[in-house]
């Protein structure tokens, strides 16, 4: 029996969803712990490519099941609509295979309406680069206790009392704007209520009995590090914490059930949105990274900003969660360059950084300090092994475990299933 978190050491989009796909080959529970519809994974199967915002990647096993725990914001509608789209792929998913947990809190439309109208409300620059998809405020009520949870689906006066109470608050926040029927909103949820009554259950409890009866459980988190509410470069950050240790909150799993952590590193970094981003290339080698590597959102379809490796952000990604192992993706987009640079420090004001600093001031104006490596030229998309890289690109990765202190796990090549090196299987046992 192993427990294993997998989670984003950069600022998402990381190709985390491709690695759970990968280990979940050894699991037997996959867990969703945090985020909302903002995230997603991408992962191309047999050439095909399945998108997935809420359900765990893990899904495309027909012989794992999935679970979507209590840190999970849920837009019940893109969830059933993501369900749809998996039946006509020939994919049904039932309770056997999926579980939500009652305590998952609800995005509401009003939640949609305020995300929008607080971006909409920021001066240019200031701009957090939010989905508008109604996540923050969803956890923002959740904090605020006026939140409404899944399972009080099931309780239709519950539901209508917390409805109503919510309407008229909101109604005056947003000062009329947007269309917020009550019996509208109460029949919409409802029939959602009908058809995900099956799947609510105590998340909690299952993953417990699971783990008493030797199941290899697999906890999948959504963005980056740097994205984390408590940890990440505030406020261009998302609404719920993103590192492993949210793993136990978001789903009631003890944490001392935790056997490791792999973080997701991309070989060079990325970031959708506004926000500092100190190894940020503005150039032409910029614009390569993003052409060769594909680099839109998942869940937006925005172009991705484009950069150097960042030591920094990786080695402060391996403190905070407790990383054990890596998982390198996206090396092929690197080949045909000839250097490379990785980020091995920060300077601004006259002052040096090893850490990311939390005044977002003094962030937006950190310049790296930069190690220049060499890079290779071959094309390395259909390599299968890590002796079989070119010698430069296992110098690229030796470096990397050098800078974070930290063994490569998991190497990825390309997109595809077939093009991932898993040089050491965090659920093998010794």
């Amino acid at each position: 029996m192993a427990n294993v978190v997998v989670v984003g050491t950069q600022w998402g989009d990381e190709g985390k969803g491709k690695v759970v796909d990968l280990l979940t080959g050894y699991a037997d529970y996959v867990v969703r712990f945090q985020g909302g519809n903002n995230a997603g994974h991408t992962l191309v199967v047999e050439g095909k490519k399945f998108i997935f915002h809420l359900i765990p990647s893990g899904i495309l096993y027909p012989d794992k099941k999935c679970f979507i725990g209590n840190g999970v914001v849920l837009d019940a509608g893109i969830l059933l609509s993501e369900m749809e789209q998996l039946a006509a792929s020939g994919m049904r998913i039932t309770p056997e295979r999926l579980m939500i947990s009652e305590n998952c809190h609800l995005i509401m439309p009003y939640h949609r309406l305020l995300d929008q109208a607080s971006e909409a409300s920021m001066k240019q620059g200031k701009k957090i680069g939010t989905t508008g998809r109604g996540i923050g405020p969803c956890y923002g009520d959740k904090i605020l206790r006026k939140g409404i949870k899944l399972g009080e689906l099931l309780d239709p006066e519950l539901f209508r009392d917390k409805l109503a109470d919510n309407l008229a608050e909101k109604r005056a926040l947003l000062n009329g704007a947007g269309p917020l029927d009550f019996e509208a909103i109460q029949a919409e949820f409802m029939g959602y209520a009908e058809r995900l009554a099956p799947f609510i259950q105590n998340v909690s409890v299952a993953l417990d009995q699971g783990r008493k009866a030797g199941k290899h459980i697999l906890f999948e988190g959504a963005q980056g590090t740097q994205l984390d509410i408590d940890h990440g470069t505030y406020p261009f950050v998302t609404s719920s914490n993103t590192v492993a240790g949210n793993a136990c909150t978001g789903s009631g799993f003890g944490p001392s059930h935790i056997d490791s952590v792999i973080g997701i590193l991309k070989a060079y970094t990325t970031r959708v949105g506004e926000g500092p981003f100190p190894s940020e290339l503005l150039d032409a080698t910029g614009d390569r990274l993003q052409e060769r590597g594909c680099e839109f959102g998942a869940t937006t379809g925005r172009k991705r900003r484009c950069g150097w490796l960042d030591a920094v952000v990786a080695s402060e990604a391996v403190r905070l969660n407790g990383i054990n192992g890596l998982a390198i993706t996206k090396l092929d987009v690197l080949s045909g360059l000839p250097t490379l640079k990785i980020a091995t420090a920060y300077q601004a004001d006259g002052r040096r950084f090893t850490a990311m600093p939390g005044n977002i001031r003094v962030t937006s104006r950190l310049q790296p300090l930069y190690q220049e490596v060499p890079g290779w030229q071959e094309e390395i998309a259909g390599v299968v092994s890590l002796d079989a890289l070119p010698a430069k690109a296992r110098d690229y990765i030796r470096r990397i475990e050098e800078l974070t202190e930290t063994p490569a796990y998991i190497v990825s090549v390309g997109p595809g299933r077939e093009q991932t090196m898993l040089l050491r299987n965090p659920f093998a046992k010794g």
